[in-house]
């Protein structure tokens, strides 16, 4: 489907004017109990000038009559007055709690000037904003940041610019490492999400995503084929391997340069999971200071990347209840409330994680992830797709092997919008009758088993070709049949030792591969069965490999893949649950 870019631009400016009038004057976020002012002034398109002369664009929301307040800080690319981010109500939810509430569109981006070069310049622009704000008559000198996506890593950034007047972050549902949490996974190239955000954000405003066709090989070439060119997507796929090209980008090296408390804020259906438990232990063991390190929080919730759960309390077929929704934004407000404005109400004491467990729905708390109280439980893959719990005793056939063709890969994310996964995840029985899918399943639980942590899938497989991916997904089958995720993953084979150069396979011979499923805390019910999914392809969540040992980002000309996944005595392929109790 293609519309036209004047087109598009009008329909984007009625969703605005109807969102503007009536969703976020009505927009609740947080509880009312927080609220000190009712009334909230806005200062429009003030400038900000960095230190290289360009100005960048921001709106201030202030509360009632106040004339100096703390701060919250938001850098975003996407439009400080966009639909898209309901940033207006963002901005008021501040104001009516007692802060000032700075807003601004990241270098190159809608007002502001200069080239948007993602990443590049937000340690600078951070640093010259937070200067700024100290010299306004408005400004108390206290700040914090906030920010989801990419202006969580504007959050980081700002954090590791050092600048005296930022005194806390809450950065949520983003990552420090860009290359393997952001654009690849494992070596799998994350076509969907970071693919399509490359090419429509390499433009002032938005390209026209439209055109893009994610079937295209090959995958290079996929935005010219569009006749949208861009910056971004290109040097992504110039660089598939961990190279000097990240290391300009990534934050995870610079971990020992945070030294104040920062809020690390995730969910388990959001798309940058694993790196939200991954950066806040990461900070907690590097960070500058021994207080630094002692005051970072970790908050995972039911969400996805859009927190379309803030809205609706489902997630697929489960229903979240009351305690899923907005909780973030109590514990936000109490995170500023007591770094920014002093005030005790106990927060440095509370546990260091809380997390929500799917199906019980409920959140609990624990100084450490995983937390203790979880045994790493086996759960082994036998023949006549059997998934046994805690046994060795595994029976013949030694293995299980289907035919995955490039042409014809597994579709199932393909209809999914996985920024808001939580709200589109669907019943996966269409899985069921695909033959480049094996299933493994346990016998009907007699109780319930609960998982807090993280999962892994080692497999041994092998392959008639010199490259080639494999999948693992962990579900909930319910009486009925129906089919619930619980996580997946990817491991592109060449990867299998790191992500620093291609290792190509030996075709035939057996490899031990360690698919990571990321993490959750949920509850599998008594009558429910634990199901473990194997294939090749997760269309378009990534791209597929063309099986061919060439580049598969290069490769348009595919050949299908016999893989064989063993789980003999010799060869014992295992699912690796976090079970919580006995």
């Amino acid at each position: 489907m293609f519309i036209r870019e004047d087109v598009k631009w009008h329909i984007s400016k009625i969703e605005e004017k109807i969102i503007g009038a009536f969703t976020v004057p009505f927009m609740k976020l947080g509880n009312d109990a927080d609220i000190r002012y009712r009334k909230v002034r806005r200062m429009k398109d003030l400038w900000v000038p960095m230190r290289d002369g360009v100005r960048l664009s921001a709106d201030l929301y202030m509360p009632g009559d106040l004339e100096k307040a703390e701060t919250i800080l938001i850098r975003m690319p996407y439009g400080k007055r966009e639909p898209y981010c309901w940033m207006p109500a963002i901005g008021r939810f501040w104001a009516k709690r007692g802060y000032t509430c700075l807003i601004q569109d990241v270098r190159g981006r809608f007002a502001s000037e200069g080239e948007f070069i993602p990443f590049i310049h937000e340690i600078d622009d951070g640093y010259d904003t937070l200067q700024w704000i100290t010299e306004q008559p408005w400004s108390n000198g206290k700040v914090g940041i906030a920010g989801e996506s990419y202006y969580g890593y504007t959050s980081w950034a700002a954090a590791l610019a050092g600048h005296p007047a930022l005194l806390c972050a809450a950065p949520s549902t983003t990552s420090m490492d860009i290359y393997n949490n952001w654009v690849y996974n494992n070596g799998a190239f994350c076509l969907q999400t970071m693919g399509m955000w490359g090419i429509y954000m390499d433009s002032k405003t938005y390209t026209n995503e439209y055109r893009i066709d994610l079937n295209h090989l090959p995958i290079r070439d996929m935005d010219t084929k569009a006749e949208t060119p861009s910056r971004i997507y290109r040097q992504w796929m110039e660089h598939p391997y961990r190279d000097a090209y990240w290391d300009r980008i990534n934050l995870d090296r610079r971990a020992g340069e945070v030294k104040i408390p920062c809020l690390h804020i995730g969910g388990w259906y959001d798309v940058f999971l694993r790196s939200t438990y991954e950066d806040w232990k990461l900070v907690c063991e590097q960070a500058g200071t021994e207080e630094a390190k002692e005051n970072q929080w970790l908050l995972l919730g039911p969400n996805d990347h859009e927190f379309t759960t803030d809205f609706t309390p489902k997630a697929g077929m489960i229903d979240l209840g009351k305690e899923g929704m907005m909780k973030r934004w109590d514990i936000m407000t109490r995170f500023f409330d007591h770094w920014l404005k002093d005030e005790d109400n106990g927060f440095e004491s509370t546990p260091r994680v809380a997390y929500f467990i799917i199906g019980e729905n409920r959140w609990e708390s624990s100084d450490t992830w995983p937390p203790k109280g979880t045994e790493v439980v086996p759960w082994h893959l036998s023949s006549g797709g059997h998934l046994v719990r805690g046994t060795e005793e595994l029976t013949d056939p030694e293995y299980d092997e289907y035919t995955y063709d490039p042409a014809d890969p597994v579709r199932w994310s393909e209809d999914i919008d996985l920024w808001y996964f939580a709200r589109e995840l669907k019943d996966r029985r269409s899985m069921e009758t695909r033959p480049d899918v094996l299933l493994y399943s346990g016998e009907p639980l007699q109780r319930n088993l609960t998982i807090t942590g993280n999962i892994k899938v080692l497999l041994f497989v092998s392959s008639d070709r010199k490259d080639t991916d494999f999948t693992a997904a962990l579900t909930d089958v319910f009486p009925d049949g129906s089919c619930h995720l619980v996580q997946e993953g990817i491991l592109r084979a060449r990867f299998r030792d790191g992500d620093g150069g291609p290792l190509l396979l030996e075709p035939g011979k057996i490899y031990p591969l360690t698919i990571d499923l990321w993490a959750s805390a949920y509850t599998f019910f008594a009558g429910h069965r634990v199901r473990l999914e194997v294939s090749s392809s997760n269309f378009s969540r990534f791209d597929r490999n063309t099986n061919t040992g060439k580049d598969p980002l290069q490769d348009s000309d595919p050949l299908p893949a016999r893989q064989k996944v063993f789980h003999s005595r010799e060869y014992p392929s295992v699912l690796l649950l976090p079970v919580r109790g006995k």
